[in-house]
């Protein structure tokens, strides 16, 4: 079996004093893209221009450019346009060490079952640190009852996403009313979408991924924000739209005991997520009962390790 090729698409809005970094981190890959795909979603700081006159003529490069439309819409464009079997997003205030796909490979090209993989980041700028899922690479099976039950975020943020083309074309396809609700954070659409459609998660820590804490970014500092009433409310329905595209209804939770035990190594949290889960089904008392046991037993094990 051949491996993946990769697309990169870089989304830029007013960040002129960034976006170069950016594109040249996703060109100096250890492992080369197929293309660089660099979305400029009508920002008025010079960006465009500069990006032509840096890669105009450059083959690797190709340019696309239209009015503003907000981070969705960039991803949209961007999407369009690649041909990659895997398509990594950059933001353009962000970069990438010079091995980050180089490592993402090694688990694409060797698990074909795999979906998506999302990496630690490292914060520069402002801030230090690393922020990250876990310490170790961790195979998260599915995720969709996690997701639609209590929301549960698995992934990072847009630097950090790596999808399959064709799992990323599902998930961005949205009707026009989700492009004004996601003009900011729509990585929410790529992490939820992701997972309630099904996709095989993977978590890899690669140290490769440099998040640029200035200011003006979103993720980093709309956190605590993330946590308010309205933004939970935009989320869960993101989620329900998903979730009904799917036809989920209330027998997918007897599925619990079964989607817990698709990741390697559960937490003792994660197993009293699932747990409660299990417990809401439609199945008889003693049957609910019982998946709730044996996925709080195969936690307790993990959490003895």
């Amino acid at each position: 079996m051949s491996a993946p090729a990769f697309s990169v698409v870089v989304t830029n809005y007013n960040y002129r004093d960034f976006v170069i970094e950016a594109v040249d981190s996703a060109l100096a890959q250890s492992r080369e893209p197929l293309e660089v795909i660099v979305v400029d979603d009508g920002s008025t700081d010079g960006s465009a221009d500069l990006l032509r006159e840096r890669y105009g003529s450059d083959a690797r490069v190709r340019l696309v450019t239209g009015p503003n439309g907000g981070q969705l819409t960039a991803f949209q464009r961007g999407l369009a346009q690649a041909k990659g079997e895997v398509v990594c997003f950059l933001d353009a205030d962000d970069r990438w060490g010079a091995d980050y796909l180089h490592t993402l490979g090694e688990v694409f090209d060797a698990r074909a079952d795999i979906d998506f993989v999302f990496s630690d980041v490292q914060l520069i700028g402002n801030e230090s640190g690393r922020q990250g899922y876990a310490d170790d690479a961790t195979d998260l099976g599915y995720t969709v009852l996690g997701t639609w039950v209590r929301a549960h975020w698995y992934g990072a943020p847009t630097s950090a996403l790596a999808l399959r083309r064709r799992l990323a074309e599902r998930v961005l396809d949205l009707p026009p009313e989700f492009v004004a609700q996601w003009r900011i954070s729509a990585d929410n659409c790529l992490v939820f979408g992701a997972s309630v459609l099904g996709a095989k998660k993977y978590f890899l820590p690669t140290g490769q991924v440099d998040y640029r804490i200035h200011g003006r970014n979103g993720w980093w500092h709309d956190q605590k924000k993330a946590r308010e009433f309205l933004a939970q409310f935009r989320s869960r329905c993101l989620i329900n739209y998903y979730a009904q595209r799917m036809q989920l209804d209330i027998h997918a939770l007897d599925l619990a005991k079964h989607e817990f035990k698709s990741r390697s190594r559960p937490t003792w949290k994660e197993a009293c997520m699932y747990a409660d889960i299990a417990l809401r089904g439609p199945a008889v008392w003693w049957k609910r009962l019982e998946r709730a046991v044996a996925i709080l037993s195969r936690g307790a094990r993990g959490k003895h390790k």
